[in-house]
């Protein structure tokens, strides 16, 4: 499940693994553990407030929960479901009145990759963990609004590595990832500690700046326009909240 904790204007969401299984997988439930705390972060939100989220041990995130879906009457159906319950996600962290940090400790694939991407900096462990899509190598088509999130973050100059994510499922090391822009740090001394360690120093340093979350989020959105496209979302004409300019989403 996600956890949210509050430090001030700090807050952490960590995804707890489950006995024996830590691979931290998304599941029905956990996708909405996960919408309930950004619910939560948003609504306790005010200027100058960060989100980190991390997870510990050997994965971050390893996508969605395969073994759960097979085990009911209509596996294709229920990762159809778990796909329509991801948009929520992609919404809810685009929507976020904050700046938000990854702090990716170990392997994050799949749906666990771009959960990590939605994120506006990704700091990963150097030392262990591989991120990839594992999609080719499943057998299942990666939805529309997954592949413009990937080229919105790895872009159009890196296009070797978002093909090399995508067809070939290659699984690609921090230093990798981080030379074809898939990630903005990459830390290979201290481990999961270090990781969350420097998450936690940029969002101080970044909070001090005490931007405006709602002007903060409409600046994001922009960036990931073809992503709002794809969700079928419409942003409307701008319009004043104080002295700032905002523009307003009807969904």
């Amino acid at each position: 499940m996600f956890v949210l904790h509050r430090h001030g204007e700090v807050f952490t969401l960590f995804l707890t693994g489950t006995i024996p299984d830590d691979e931290h997988h998304l599941s029905p439930a956990i996708i909405a553990s996960l919408l309930s705390c950004l619910r939560q972060a948003t609504s306790l939100s005010t200027s100058g407030s960060v989100l980190i989220t991390t997870a510990s041990g050997k994965f971050f995130c390893n996508g969605f929960d395969l073994k759960y879906a097979r085990s009911t009457p209509s596996p294709s159906r229920q990762v159809e479901k778990m796909v329509d319950s991801v948009k929520d996600v992609v919404v809810a962290l685009l929507n976020l009145p904050m700046l938000t940090i990854a702090a990716v400790n170990g392997h994050a694939s799949g749906a666990g990759l771009v959960l990590a991407l939605l994120h506006d900096y990704v700091i990963v462990n150097g030392c262990h963990g591989y991120m990839y899509m594992s999609e080719i190598d499943l057998g299942l088509r990666l939805p529309d609004f997954a592949i413009a999130i990937l080229r919105e973050k790895v872009g159009s100059e890196r296009r070797r590595g978002l093909r090399e994510l995508v067809l070939w499922g290659r699984r690609m090391k921090g230093e990798e990832a981080l030379a074809l822009g898939v990630v903005d740090e990459a830390l290979m001394e201290g481990g999961e500690e270090e990781i969350q360690r420097r998450a936690k120093e940029m969002a101080m340093e970044l909070g001090k700046k005490n931007w405006d979350g709602r002007v903060y989020a409409e600046l994001r959105k922009g960036l990931f326009k073809e992503v709002w496209v794809v969700l079928g979302l419409e942003r409307t004409a701008a319009v004043v909240a104080g002295t700032q300019m905002v523009s307003r989403c009807r969904i």
